[in-house]
């Protein structure tokens, strides 16, 4: 096992709310992550599309199992997320996180959300700050 995917265990073994949300992690390795999960009814809005929030939610579990799969604690100093295509009950969604920047104290990620025919439907960015924290 590869220190990413051990330090993914670790995470999700406390991680009530990505599992909530159905995420399955396809593949981690350091500084990414690809997962994707599937548009339940309970995550649509009053328009009958897939809320902000829930898409917001995948990108952030996405980021934060890359950001971490370094073994040192990472915590999200800024993010921003921008929606291109409303999805609707019942679609796959898949999310891509890879590494942009890695320094030292923080580092960068961008984070794109496709449909099953490989529309792009959301692009998340984050920074994050790099504690000297080991993940244990």
């Amino acid at each position: 096992m590869t220190k990413a995917e051990k330090v993914l265990a670790k995470m999700l073994d406390q991680d009530a709310f990505s599992r909530w949300l159905g995420l399955e992690v396809d593949a981690v390795g350091e500084g990414w992550c690809r997962l994707h999960f599937t548009v339940k009814p309970d995550m649509l809005n009053g328009f009958g599309i897939v809320h902000g929030g829930v898409i917001f939610s995948a990108c952030d579990s996405a980021f934060a199992f890359a950001c971490n799969s370094h073994g040192r604690i990472a915590v999200a100093l800024d993010v921003s997320a921008t929606f291109t295509k409303p999805t609707a009950l019942g679609e796959t969604l898949f999310v891509a996180a890879i590494e942009q920047y890695l320094g030292n104290k923080t580092s960068v990620y961008e984070v794109k959300v496709t449909n099953e025919t490989g529309f792009l439907v959301a692009i998340f960015k984050g920074t994050a700050y790099r504690t000297s924290k080991e993940i244990g």
